[in-house]
């Protein structure tokens, strides 16, 4: 039987391409589609995610019936371009067309037409039908420079650094953005350009002009850092991760001692942190607190160098999205989290639907990658750099807070006394004993509330134990039970971890 994909993780080829050419300001991308199928990928995703209303430099070409059936769609193209060049909304920028999987299905070619349009219009096929938006970005990053910058190409100035990558749908961009350009300069770096997020197509020619280039994921960008011919580096996470990229990025720009200072100072002040926490009583925490983890390889990784190698914290299980050999997929990881949910998941929305699917109450959830309704626009949020491993340090420190912080008010269970339970012959008087607490078990019940526990956090389990017996035993009383009996656990455990 063929398998089914549950709950895609990733968009289309497509999608990248209008993602990373509409963050250039000069471009103005007419994608080849029927009238509703930018509303998506321009509109709302962009909206919940990147906190922007709309695209304003992408229109469809708005392909119609009969353009479907046998016409093609080069007259829809022609027709919206021309009203966009009649409205004005051209001057000053480049016409970039780009296919759609509907145009794709009927085998549309548009790089004829372009040629007729004005100079430096090109059209980009997206390949939306056969690529995912990683395999996009990195296509489409080359492309741009391959048609508009490198027959133009300019002299590297020492110091200068090109950061690859920022676009559109990209998780936590801006925060980490801003952290890898501190990085840089405090390496001895200048930024040269933020490609494509803060460039304009009409520079894209300086591209050249950095010595040195940092690409900000591992899913993309790389393409076009080897055909800059210049030394690269992938962005860091984690401490040791850090300190490796800033000493190495030092080396390459000849300036190592400052790359040196620079470590040494953020030990003495952003890091101190950390320390503070691995030194405070909190740090009895991480050695016996599990995580998951999906979201894109960049992440998957960096968190698990960061938690698992450096905080000692049991990483549980990881996946990257796109899938890599050997990892699980979502059905796997969603077997996973009903079966045993760790204290801590990193992930997207499907994970998030996957433990409340589980009941799984006791578990933390981080957002850490797209899809999601998950805005991510301060720069304070950062998991790169050595911020980034401060504030991904401080949010699971106050998750745990917040988890203890849970069953604080439990007490107020064992002061309710039931001043009367419904009997044969009306209402019957409960003794002070006769209150959650003081319940015998039968020991087939505690073996099976053992059992349930023995699949929570290791955090909550004490707490989440005596919430559980105080909850059974309210029940055995108000049933006029005089112990606790496997059927009543079995019921109890059925309603809560559905």
């Amino acid at each position: 039987m063929p398998k089914v994909i549950r709950d895609l993780s990733d968009t289309s080829s497509y999608w990248a391409a209008v993602w990373t050419l509409c963050a250039l300001p000069d471009v103005h991308v007419i994608c080849d589609a029927p009238i509703g199928c930018f509303n998506l990928v321009a509109t709302a995703v962009p909206d919940y995610t990147d906190a922007i209303p709309h695209l304003e430099n992408i229109t469809p070409s708005v392909i119609r019936e009969e353009e479907v059936g046998g016409s093609g769609t080069a007259t829809a193209v022609q027709r919206t371009y021309e009203n966009l060049r009649e409205a004005g909304l051209l001057d000053g920028k480049h016409a970039i067309v780009v296919s759609t999987a509907e145009s794709e299905m009927i085998g549309s070619d548009l790089s004829d037409l372009v040629r007729q349009l004005q100079p430096g219009t090109r059209f980009f096929h997206s390949e939306s039908l056969s690529e995912d938006e990683w395999v996009g970005r990195d296509r489409v990053l080359a492309w741009l420079w391959e048609n508009y910058g490198s027959t133009a190409a300019t002299q590297a100035e020492p110091g200068l650094v090109n950061i690859i990558g920022p676009t559109y749908g990209c998780f936590n961009s801006p925060a980490d953005l801003h952290e890898v350009r501190r990085l840089i300069e405090g390496a001895g770096g200048r930024i040269n350009m933020v490609f494509p997020m803060e460039a304009r197509l009409a520079d894209i020619a300086k591209l050249s002009k950095a010595q040195v280039n940092v690409v900000l994921y591992h899913e993309f960008g790389h393409t076009l850092a080897e055909a800059l011919g210049k030394p690269w580096l992938h962005a860091p996470m984690g401490m040791s991760g850090t300190t490796a990229f800033i000493h190495k990025l030092g080396r390459l720009l000849g300036t190592e001692e400052q790359a040196a200072a620079f470590i040494k100072q953020e030990k003495q002040t952003t890091l101190q942190a950390v320390w503070d926490l691995w030194r405070g009583p909190q740090g009895d925490w991480f050695g016996t607190t599990n995580v998951g983890i999906v979201a894109c390889g960049t992440y998957v990784d960096g968190l698990r160098a960061f938690l698992g190698d450096e905080l000692g914290m049991p990483i549980t299980f990881s996946a990257s999205r796109p899938l890599r050999s050997g990892e699980m997929d979502n059905e796997k990881v969603r077997q996973q989290l009903h079966t045993a949910a760790p204290a801590f998941v990193f992930g997207s929305i499907n994970e998030k639907i996957y433990l409340s699917e589980a009941g799984a109450k006791y578990t933390n959830f981080i957002p850490a990658a797209f899809p999601g309704p998950i805005v991510r626009r301060s720069v304070g949020t950062p998991f790169m750099g050595y911020r980034g491993a401060v504030y991904v340090l401080q949010e699971i420190v106050n998750r745990l807070y917040e988890a203890l912080f849970n069953f604080l008010p439990v007490d107020t269970a064992y002061t309710q006394v039931r001043g009367s339970v419904n009997g044969a012959n009306g209402t019957a008087s409960v003794s002070q004993s006769d209150k959650p607490g003081n319940l015998p078990w039968q020991a087939e019940a505690k073996t099976l509330l053992d059992k349930a526990l023995d699949k929570l956090p290791f955090l909550t389990r004490i707490s989440a134990s005596r919430e559980l017996q105080m909850q059974i035993e309210s029940l055995a009383f108000a049933r006029e039970m005089v112990e606790v009996t496997p059927e009543l656990v079995e019921e109890e455990l059925a309603s809560r971890f559905k």
